[in-house]
């Protein structure tokens, strides 16, 4: 496959209970999500009998809506070259969606994807939906870290069972998932369809309507100026100074000249080197000197994606860098600060 040609995978992860499964058989009766290969821990677990056709082989199987469904027998790298197979030999699928168990951290996949040479050739990562329940959400958010976790890395965040959560609980839950992540902006599960693909400026066809949102989502002001701009995930809650995913927050940082890619880089690999435990994601929209189109970067704590030229800048959108760094234990001046000593190290 020619680096085009990788087939978008999407992360479908969540918390126990939290609807996933009744999701996917919803989505994947939709017409976008035609050719989609799904990979689930265990059939068993994952109720999409009512779609089940032929079984190909023991761990794959045929959907009627087009849809290929296999298991992951322990390596998630096997199973997707399985799937790299199969498309090398005629069959038509366009993407892959990975249905992980209810407190799976995502960490290891994403970097699965990202750092194991054959699947980071035929596989580029497309986004992480993590699907969160109304009702229990809150109370999984403050017992597991797995759940913080998820919610801290997600692309799009996706909130089922609204309709039996009372309004105060659900206004408490919104809060909580704008702290631990501030770029997303929580949608719920309703009647109207749904997408989960094309999150990633760097994957997706439709690259500039995305490369607007992600933009947009990343909080970039208008106007003059560097800009540091800060959603706060300090929420202590008054209870618990303790409690473990206090620790876990997101922010953007901006930068209206263009920045250095030598310093720039350096900088990022030596924090992820020295602190990748700390640095959950990092995601960026770059304006770098001397390039005229927008770079998109991507890392899973010390794991890079290659740099992506993307084919131009959003028309009447200003050139700027976004960078969105959800980190655990890092304060964002250490960032901040970085970035600026090796930038300007870079251009003296």
């Amino acid at each position: 496959m020619q680096a085009e040609a990788r087939l978008p995978v999407t992360l479908l992860t969540g918390f126990l209970g939290a609807g996933k499964t009744t999701l996917l058989n919803r989505l994947l009766r939709q017409e976008d999500m035609q050719g989609t290969a799904v990979l689930v821990n265990e059939f068993g677990e994952i109720g999409l009998d009512h779609l089940l056709v032929e079984a190909l082989e023991e761990e794959a199987v045929l959907l009627q809506a087009g849809c290929l469904c296999c298991t992951i027998r322990g390596d998630l790298a096997q199973a997707l070259e399985g799937i790299a197979r199969r498309v090398r030999d005629g069959q038509a699928l366009r993407r892959v969606v990975i249905e992980t168990t209810g407190l799976a951290d995502p960490l290891p996949i994403l970097q699965t994807l990202m750092a194991d040479a054959a699947t980071a050739r035929n596989f580029v990562l497309d986004g992480v939906v993590t699907v969160v329940d109304a009702v229990n959400g809150l109370a999984t958010l403050e017992r597991q870290s797995e759940a913080v976790r998820q919610a801290a890395v997600a692309d799009r965040l996706l909130v089922s069972k609204a309709d039996l959560a009372a309004p105060e609980g659900m206004a408490l839950l919104l809060a909580r998932l704008r702290a631990v992540n501030p770029v997303v902006t929580p949608r719920l599960i309703d009647a109207s369809p749904i997408a989960i693909t094309g999150l990633d400026p760097a994957a997706a066809p439709q690259r500039e309507a995305v490369l607007r949102d992600w933009m947009a989502a990343a909080g970039t002001p208008e106007g003059g100026g560097a800009h540091h701009h800060h959603h706060g995930a300090h929420h202590h809650h008054g209870h618990d100074p303790n409690r473990h995913d206090a620790r876990i927050h997101a922010f953007a940082l901006s930068f209206d000249a263009p920045l250095p890619w030598e310093g720039l880089a350096t900088w990022l690999e030596m924090l992820t080197a020295t602190r990748g435990d700390a640095v959950l994601r990092v995601k960026g929209i770059l304006d770098l000197e001397g390039q005229d189109r927008p770079v998109a970067i991507h890392g899973v704590q010390s794991v890079w994606h290659a740099p992506t030229l993307l084919p131009a800048w959003p028309a009447g959108m200003p050139r700027r860098s976004t960078l969105v760094f959800i980190s655990r234990d890092l304060p964002r001046a250490v960032i901040e600060d970085g970035i600026a000593a090796f930038c300007a190290a870079a251009r003296s």
